[in-house]
């Protein structure tokens, strides 16, 4: 059986009236405490009245026996009177009075004025007040009571009037707690309407904010920038498949395209090798292509990293040393140094690769017979540092935001065989990210550029 209700407006409500009843007990008991209390003080007041009375009226006869003076027969005030010696012999008693109040006095006299509860013999209620008093020379107990019906009849009419009232302010209590609890989950009722209406097709829309101050407010904004971060990558999503089925498609077109031609009419082996060797080629640019795409695909995955302490240094020159064949081609002279002993937490292979295709980057772009250098140092704030730098012809400022983009070309003009597929440095920024780390980029058009990774340093 579903003891829990379902929804959260029933829920609400539930815990609304539980804790208004709660405190309408809380507030009723003490209130009818306070009442009984009062009316108890004011009961007692009449009783100190009544007895101050008997003390004046209360006198020895001529027989010796106790009465009292002026008074005819039973007290006009309707108030019970004994007067008890101290060795608990009844010395009076009122004429009207039945019984006894609640047997005879206490042996031991009180000192102060003694107020108790107690009940006549036919089971009356009464309030009693005992004192110890002196008439001719002799002290005596005093006990005045007055009957507590009028009082225990008043606190009935209310504790009636209180409980039939209760009910009904719990009642109102729970359609008002209702009505405000669908008050308050009416901007996330729409919401939820607006969010089921959401696909792929129409991530551009966004739900409803009524009010950006209040908590439902702050939960519509949330998930509209939530949204927002949705549709931008679905969109980068949908840019990398068109460019990744362009860039494959072209080689793909260029084997086709020197197979169909070489197949139109009996060829020459000489023929037949240069076709041969440029598809080849084509092969063997898709296959890199393919491979950049892996590590993409990869770095989406958020792979663990294997970390290791290791020197900078070392990793500088291991990666340069896969390249100095590009850069001996060119006439170029690539240098590596720095400190030695600046060392970072990191996944070698990895990072080699961040290295690979900065450095790459840097060979292709600067011009026969310049100078890449790779420095490794260490920052003020204890990063360590890897800055490569160039001479190549530099990159504008309006393309630095966006070189790191995928499939991203400053010139689309150049070719394929110079400018590679647009993948080097997204694969180079994804690396260091992975590390923790950042990469900075200082160009100047015509003089160069610098690429700078910036690691967290290794814990001493």
């Amino acid at each position: 059986m579903r003891l829990r209700p379902r929804h959260v407006r029933t829920r609400l409500t539930l815990w609304y009236v539980g804790v208004v009843s709660g405190v309408l007990v809380l507030y009723l008991g003490s209130t009818l405490l306070i009442v009984f209390m009062s009316l108890r003080r004011e009961l007692d007041r009449g009783l100190r009245a009544e007895f101050e009375r008997v003390e004046d009226l209360l006198a020895v006869g001529p027989d010796g026996a106790l009465r009292m003076s002026g008074h005819g027969g039973d007290d006009e005030t309707g108030s019970l009177i004994e007067v008890w010696s101290t060795e608990g012999t009844r010395l009076y008693r009122s004429e009207a009075q039945g019984g006894a109040i609640a047997g005879p006095p206490p042996s031991t006299p009180p000192v102060a004025w003694s107020f108790a509860s107690a009940a006549l013999g036919d089971g009356t209620p009464v309030r009693v007040l005992t004192h110890l008093h002196r008439v001719g020379g002799e002290g005596v107990l005093v006990r005045v009571a007055l009957s507590g019906e009028s009082l225990r009849h008043e606190f009935r009419e209310l504790l009636a009037g209180l409980l039939f009232g209760l009910p009904a302010a719990i009642a109102i209590a729970g359609f008002g707690g209702h009505w405000l609890a669908g008050r308050a989950l009416g901007p996330l009722d729409r919401m939820a309407k607006e969010a089921e209406t959401l696909s792929a097709d129409n991530l551009g829309q966004r739900l409803p904010v009524e009010n950006p101050d209040d908590e439902l407010g702050h939960l519509a904004t949330i998930f509209n920038l939530s949204l927002a971060r949705i549709e931008e990558s679905f969109a980068r999503l949908r840019r990398f498949t068109a460019d990744a089925s362009h860039e494959l498609r072209t080689p793909l077109t260029a084997i086709r395209t020197v197979g169909e031609v070489t197949l139109q009419a009996q060829q020459d082996p000489e023929r037949y090798r240069e076709a041969i060797g440029s598809m080849l080629e084509e092969v063997d640019r898709l296959s890199r292509l393919v491979g950049s795409l892996l590590v993409l695909s990869r770095a989406d995955a958020t792979p663990a990293l294997q970390r290791h302490d290791q020197a900078l240094v070392d990793l500088a020159r291991e990666s340069a040393a896969l390249l100095e064949i590009l850069a001996e081609e060119k006439g170029q002279r690539l240098e590596v140094g720095g400190d030695a002993g600046v060392r970072a937490e990191l996944d070698g292979l990895i990072l080699r690769q961040a290295l690979i295709n900065l450095i790459d980057n840097a060979i292709k772009y600067s011009p026969r017979g310049g100078l890449i250098r790779v420095v490794v140092r260490g920052d003020s704030d204890g990063s360590a540092v890897v800055e490569i730098t160039d001479e190549g012809p530099g990159i504008p400022e309006a393309h630095r935001s966006r070189v790191f983009e995928r499939f991203y070309r400053i010139d689309e003009a150049r070719s394929r065989e110079d400018g590679g597929a647009g993948l080097g440095l997204s694969i180079a920024l994804w690396a260091v990210q992975a590390h923790g780390g950042r990469i900075e980029l200082q160009s100047e058009v015509g003089k160069g550029s610098a690429f700078r990774i910036v690691l967290p340093g290794a814990s001493a």
